[in-house]
C-alpha cells in the first residue's frame, strides 16, 4: 500500500522510478486545450432529419480524429458530479480502509482492483504517477457486492452511474451502426458490454516535466467513454503527428473510438 502514490504526503521531488527518460518526458511545454475535438449534441437525435446529420458528425469525427465529445447525452448532472466526488473520497480515505482491494495480479478474476502505476508495476522500468481504481461492472448485480463499502454511498452512486454510462455507450453504438450501413444491434451482446469501470486517480506531483500519468496508447475495446475532471486538464489526441489536448467540458462525455471500431470501420 505504501505503493500508492495518494498516500505520500509532502513530497517535495519525484521519486527515480518515476522519471522517465528524456525523449519520452513531457517537458515544460504547454499544450493548450483545442477546440477542434468534435462536440456533437446527442438531443438532436430524437428527431430523423437530425438524426441522420448527428450520425454523419459521429461518422466524420471518428474518421478525422478517433474522438469527439458528447453534450446532453441523458446522464444526469447530479449523478457525474456524485460520482466523481465519491471517486475523490475513496482514494482519500485511511489506507486500512484501502488494503483489502490492492492487487498488481493481473491473472486474478478480482471484481475490484486497487493498484498503482499498472499491474505490470514488479516488472515495468518506469512507473506512471497515478493509481488506479478497476471496478467489473458485469454483470453488475454480482459485481457491485464486491465493491468497496466504503464511502457509503460508493455502490449506490457508482452502480447507478455505471448503468447510466452502459446505456449511453449503446446509444452511440447503434449511432454507429445506422452510420456504418450495419444491421441494427451488430454491436449488442457481448461487444456492447461494460468489462469494467476505470477510475485514474493523478495526485499533486512536485515536477510534471519529468513524468506522466498515462503513456500514450490506443484502446483495444470499440469505444471507451471517458468523464474528464474538469478541475485537471491533462487529455491529448494524437493527430497528424501532433498532440492536441482535449478541452475538458463542464458534464460532457469523451467517446474514444478502440482498434476493434477501426477494424469494423
Amino acid at each position: 500500500m505504501e505503493k500508492l502514490v495518494s498516500s505520500w504526503n509532502n513530497v517535495q521531488t519525484v521519486p527515480e522510478k518515476y522519471i522517465f527518460p528524456p525523449e519520452k518526458r513531457p517537458g515544460n511545454v504547454t499544450f493548450n486545450a483545442s477546440k477542434s475535438i468534435p462536440v456533437i449534441d446527442l438531443e438532436a437525435i430524437a428527431i430523423s432529419q437530425d438524426r441522420d446529420a448527428t450520425i454523419q458528425k459521429i461518422l466524420k469525427a471518428g474518421q478525422d480524429y478517433g474522438f469527439f465529445q458528447v453534450i446532453n447525452h441523458g446522464v444526469a448532472e447530479d449523478l457525474m458530479n456524485d460520482a466523481m466526488s465519491v471517486f475523490k473520497e475513496f482514494f482519500e480515505l485511511p489506507e486500512d480502509d484501502k488494503t483489502s482491494f490492492y492487487c498488481e495480479d493481473a491473472t486474478r478474476n478480482n471484481h475490484c482492483m486497487l493498484y498503482t502505476s499498472s499491474l505490470l508495476y514488479a516488472t515495468e522500468d518506469v512507473h506512471l504517477w497515478r493509481d488506479n481504481l478497476r471496478n467489473s461492472c458485469h454483470p453488475l448485480e454480482e459485481c457491485i457486492q464486491h465493491w468497496p463499502e466504503k464511502p457509503t454511498r460508493y455502490r449506490h452512486v457508482v452502480g447507478a452511474y455505471a448503468t447510466e454510462v452502459k446505456k449511453l455507450a449503446a446509444t452511440i453504438l447503434e449511432l454507429l451502426c445506422e452510420g456504418l450501413g450495419l444491421e441494427s444491434g451488430h454491436f449488442g451482446g457481448k461487444l456492447s458490454e461494460i468489462p469494467s469501470l476505470l477510475v485514474n486517480h493523478y495526485p499533486p506531483c512536485p515536477d510534471p516535466s519529468l513524468t506522466l500519468g498515462v503513456s500514450e496508447h490506443c484502446d483495444p475495446n470499440l469505444i471507451t467513454i471517458l468523464q474528464q475532471d474538469s478541475d485537471v486538464f491533462g487529455l491529448q489526441v494524437l493527430k497528424n503527428g501532433e498532440w492536441i489536448g482535449v478541452e475538458p467540458i463542464s458534464n460532457a462525455f469523451v467517446v474514444n473510438m478502440g482498434y476493434q471500431m477501426q477494424l469494423t470501420c
